[in-house]
C-alpha cells in the first residue's frame, strides 16, 4: 500500500540514477513528484501531503540506496520501496553514506514520466546500440513535451518566461539575405525605445508575429528566424513582409523547433538498424564493442599554418592517423577550431570529402568562414537567415544562383510568368482549348525548372570538398542522396545531444569530435530527461573510455588569459597542464591603447570585490524565479564604470552573471549612450566569447545565516569556468565571500583571486 499522506523532500546529493528512478517509481506508484530548487541544489520531491512528518537523517554525503529504500518504506509505504529496489537492481549503486531527509506538507506537483538509465550506466551498457537508440528516442519525446509545455505556458501567460515578447513596434524593412527580408522590431515603449525585456530568444531562433493583443489562435502576419539581436531591438528574416497589419503594436513568439527533435530520433533509427546489419567501425569504437584501431603510419606533413604550436599538431596528427575516430579536447582559448581547420585542410590535400558541423550556426559559420580563407572549396548549406553576412558568398543558395543551370530554370520561371499572363486573358467558354494548353506547357516548363534547380545544387555539391552545416542540418533534402564522406568533423562536439551528433557521423567512414566537456553542456529543457541521460554527451562518454576509447589529445597553450586568470582553471578543472602563451602570459589593461592609471584593482589581472557585511542581500522574482541582487549589481557597474574612466572602451568590457533577473538590473544601471557597446549576459550567452575584461556578479548571499540561500548555478564548475575564462587581461568576481566559502570549488577561486590578485571591499564602491 502507499501512503499519500505525506510528502518528503529528498536531498540535493541524489545521484542522477537515483534521481531518474525515483521519477520512474513516483508514476508508477501514482504520486505526485516534482523539483524544486536551482542548479546543484534543486532537490526532488515525492509524494501528496496533507500532514507534516519530519524525518531528517544525519550525514552530508551522498544517500546510499539501501538507506534511500529505508526511507521511502518509513514515509510512502513498502509498495514504494519494493518498487524502487525494483528498479534499482539493474543499475550500479550510490557511494556510501546518507544525508538529511526532511518531510513537508506540499501542493502536489506534475507528474513527468521517465525511465531508464543514468548516463553512467549507459557507459557501462552501451554495447546495446538498439536499446540505446530506443532509450534515447523516449527522453527526445519527454524533451519535446517539455519544451512544447513551456512555449505554451508562455502564450497563456502573457509570454512571463521569456519566450514572447509583446507590445513591439516596426522601425525598418529593409532587404537583403539573397531576395528576404528584414524586420526590425524595438519595445512599443519609450522614445527613443529603451532595452528589451529580459527573453529567452537568440540568434536563429524560428519565430512568428502578431498584433500584440491577438488571441493565441490569431492569424500569423509572418514567420521567420532570429537574424540579429541587440539589447534594444530585434531583427528578423522573412520570406515575403506582409501587407498590412504592421503599423499597430506587435508580439513575437518563439517557436519550437520540432524539426530537430524528429530528424535526432530518425538518426537514432539509423544507428540502431546499422548497429544489427553489419559492422561499423565508428559505432563498434563508440559502444566499447572493439577497442580503437591502432593509428595508421603518417608520412611528414606539411603545415598550411605554420604556427601551430606542439599539442595541435599533435592534435591534428592524430585526426590524420586514425582509422576510426579522434578526439582534440580544447580548453579555453587553447586554439582548438585552429587545430580542426588544419586537420580538415590536411585531409582535403590528401583528396577526401569533407562534412564539418558543430551544433550551432554561429560555430558552423566560424569554419565555414575559416577555410574559405584557406583557399578550401567549401560550401555552407542552411537558411541564409542563419549565416554570418561573411559566409554568404560560400552558402549553398548564393552558389546556385552563380550557376548555369539555375539561370535556365530563372529563364523557365520568365515564361511561366508570361503564360499566367496569358491564362489571365483566357476566360470565355470559347477559349477552353487554349486554356488546357498553356496550363500543360506551365506543368512542364515548372517540371524543367525543378529538374533545372535540382540539378544546380548537384552540381554546387558534387564540385565542393567540404559541405559545412549544422548538427540538424545534415539531413537537409540537398544532402540527403550525397555518398559517405571519408571524414566527418563535428565541432563544438561537448555542447551537442548524442542523437544529434550520430546525425553527422553516419554519414561519414571515420570522425573527428573536437570540444571540452568541462565548459557549459548542451541545454536540456527537461529536468527528468536530463537526468535519465540526455544531457550526457557522446564527446563526455567517450573520454571516459580511455585508455580503450578513441584517442583524446588535449591542447595545453592557451593564447587568451593572464596567467593569474588560466592558473585558476588549469589546476581546478585542467590536472594544472595548461601553459599560457607568451604573448598573453603577462598582459594586463595598462598595457592597452589609452588606458591611464596606476590604481592597483585596475592593473591586477584578478580582482576579488567582497560584498559580505555591506547589506547586498539576493531576492527572487516572483514571475519566473529567477534570483537578483541589487546592491551588487550597483557594486558591479561602479566598477565598470572605473574601468571606463581609466580609458578602457566599453567594447572591450563584459559583464556576466548566471541569472537572467540580475542580467535586467545591470542592464537598468547601463547608462543608454552604452546600451550598443557595452555588453551585459548571462554565461551561458558569453560561452565562446572573450573580452579584455570582465566582471562578474555572483548574486548569491545568504546574509550569512547558517544553511542560507545556497549557491544556487554557481556551483556549477563548467559554468564558472567558462564566466572566469572569457577575461582576457582583468577578471573581477563581485560576490559575497562568506556565502562562496560554503562552497569548496568557489572558496578555491575566492582564494585564488585574493591571493595571486587584489581584494577589496564592495563597501568602497557603494559609498563613492
Amino acid at each position: 500500500m502507499v501512503q499519500k499522506d505525506v510528502q518528503i523532500l529528498l536531498p540535493a546529493s541524489l545521484t542522477s540514477r537515483q534521481r531518474a528512478l525515483l521519477h520512474e517509481v513516483a508514476e508508477e506508484c501514482g504520486l505526485a513528484h516534482s523539483s524544486t530548487g536551482e542548479g546543484s541544489q534543486r532537490r526532488l520531491i515525492l509524494g501528496d501531503a496533507e500532514v507534516t512528518r519530519d524525518c531528517v537523517s544525519d550525514g552530508d554525503g551522498p544517500i546510499a540506496d539501501d538507506a534511500l529504500a529505508a526511507l521511502l518504506e518509513q514515509h510512502l509505504g513498502a509498495a514504494v520501496r519494493t518498487a524502487f529496489q525494483g528498479s534499482a537492481a539493474q543499475a550500479t549503486t550510490a557511494g556510501p553514506g546518507t544525508h538529511g531527509i526532511q518531510a513537508r506538507p506540499g501542493k502536489g506537483g506534475n507528474k513527468a514520466q521517465v525511465s531508464g538509465p543514468s548516463s553512467g550506466e549507459r557507459s557501462a551498457n552501451c554495447g546495446d546500440v538498439p536499446g540505446f537508440a530506443a532509450r534515447m528516442q523516449s527522453l527526445l519525446d519527454l524533451e519535446q513535451a517539455a519544451e512544447v509545455s513551456a512555449a505554451e505556458a508562455a502564450l497563456d501567460g502573457g509570454g512571463g518566461r521569456g519566450l514572447v515578447l509583446p507590445n513591439l513596434r516596426l522601425t525598418g524593412v529593409e532587404a537583403g539575405l539573397l531576395g528576404r527580408s528584414l524586420l526590425t522590431l524595438v519595445h512599443n515603449k519609450g522614445t527613443p525605445p529603451g532595452p528589451l525585456p529580459v527573453h529567452k530568444f537568440g540568434p536563429h531562433d524560428i519565430v512568428r508575429l502578431r498584433a500584440s493583443k491577438a488571441a493565441a489562435g490569431a492569424p500569423v502576419l509572418a514567420e521567420g528566424v532570429v537574424y540579429r539581436l541587440r539589447d534594444d531591438s530585434i531583427v528578423i528574416a522573412v520570406d515575403d513582409t506582409p501587407e498590412d497589419g504592421l503599423d499597430v503594436p506587435l508580439r513575437l513568439e518563439k517557436l519550437v523547433n520540432t524539426v530537430t527533435h524528429t530528424r535526432m530520433k530518425a538518426a537514432l533509427n539509423t544507428l540502431a538498424s546499422a548497429s544489427e546489419h553489419g559492422s561499423s567501425p565508428l559505432i563498434d569504437v563508440c559502444f566499447g564493442r572493439r577497442p580503437a584501431a591502432p593509428a595508421t603510419p603518417l608520412g611528414p606533413v606539411q603545415w598550411t599554418n605554420a604556427s601551430l604550436d606542439e599539442t595541435q599538431r599533435e592534435a591534428v596528427c592524430a585526426a590524420l592517423s586514425c582509422p576510426d575516430l579522434a578526439l582534440i579536447h580544447g580548453p579555453p582559448g587553447t586554439g582548438k577550431t585552429t587545430a580542426v581547420v588544419e586537420a580538415i585542410v590536411q585531409e582535403v590535400g590528401r583528396g577526401s570529402r569533407v562534412l564539418a558541423c558543430a551544433a550551432s550556426n554561429i560555430a558552423v559559420d566560424n569554419l565555414a568562414e575559416r577555410l574559405a580563407a584557406a583557399g578550401v572549396p567549401v560550401v555552407r548549406v542552411g537558411h541564409p537567415a542563419r549565416l554570418l553576412p561573411q559566409v554568404l558568398d560560400v552558402s549553398l543558395e548564393a552558389k546556385v544562383l552563380r550557376s548555369d543551370n539555375s539561370a535556365l530554370a530563372k529563364d523557365c520561371r520568365k515564361e511561366m510568368k508570361a503564360l499566367n499572363a496569358q491564362l489571365l486573358k483566357l476566360q470565355g467558354r470559347r477559349e477552353g482549348a487554349a486554356r488546357r494548353g498553356v496550363r500543360s506547357e506551365l506543368r512542364l516548363l515548372a517540371k524543367e525548372e525543378r529538374k533545372r534547380q535540382e540539378r544546380a545544387v548537384a552540381e554546387v555539391l558534387a564540385a565542393t570538398r567540404v559541405v559545412c552545416c549544422t548538427l540538424a542540418g545534415v539531413d537537409a533534402r540537398q544532402l540527403r542522396d550525397l555518398p559517405d564522406f571519408d571524414l566527418v568533423v563535428v565541432d563544438e562536439a561537448a555542447q551537442a545531444l548524442e542523437p544529434a551528433c550520430w546525425s553527422a557521423l553516419l554519414r561519414g567512414k571515420r570522425g573527428l569530435l573536437a570540444g571540452d566537456h568541462l565548459q557549459l553542456p548542451p541545454t536540456v529543457v527537461s529536468e527528468a530527461a536530463a537526468a535519465a541521460g540526455l544531457a550526457a554527451t557522446l564527446f563526455e562518454r567517450l573520454q571516459g573510455m580511455a585508455p580503450k576509447g578513441p584517442r583524446s589529445v588535449m591542447l595545453t597553450q592557451q593564447y587568451r588569459m593572464h596567467t593569474d586568470i588560466m592558473d585558476w582553471c588549469s589546476v581546478a578543472l585542467y590536472g594544472g597542464r595548461l601553459v599560457a602563451a607568451p604573448a598573453v602570459a603577462a598582459h594586463t589593461l595598462a598595457d592597452l591603447p589609452g588606458v591611464h592609471g596606476d590604481d592597483s584593482a585596475l592593473c591586477a589581472a584578478l580582482l576579488f570585490i567582497d560584498t559580505a557585511g555591506c547589506d547586498c542581500p539576493e531576492a527572487v522574482e516572483r514571475e519566473g524565479g529567477s534570483t537578483y541582487n541589487p546592491r551588487e549589481a550597483a557594486a558591479a557597474m561602479a566598477h565598470v564604470a572605473r574601468l571606463l574612466a581609466a580609458g578602457v572602451r566599453p567594447e572591450d568590457v563584459g559583464v556576466i552573471t548566471p541569472y537572467a533577473a540580475q542580467v535586467a538590473r545591470l542592464r537598468e544601471l547601463r547608462p543608454p549612450e552604452l546600451a550598443a557597446r557595452l555588453e551585459i549576459s548571462t554565461v551561458d550567452g558569453f560561452q565562446g566569447r572573450e573580452k579584455e575584461a570582465v566582471v562578474i556578479s555572483c548574486v548569491r548571499s545568504s546574509g550569512g545565516e547558517a544553511g542560507g540561500a545556497g549557491v544556487g548555478f554557481l556551483a556549477d564548475a563548467r559554468r564558472m569556468n567558462v564566466a572566469v575564462t572569457r577575461a582576457r587581461r582583468h577578471c573581477a568576481l563581485v560576490g559575497d565571500g562568506d556565502t562562496l566559502a560554503g562552497d569548496a570549488f568557489l572558496a578555491g577561486l575566492v582564494d585564488h583571486a585574493s591571493a595571486r590578485g587584489e581584494y577589496e571591499s564592495a563597501a568602497d564602491l557603494l559609498e563613492g
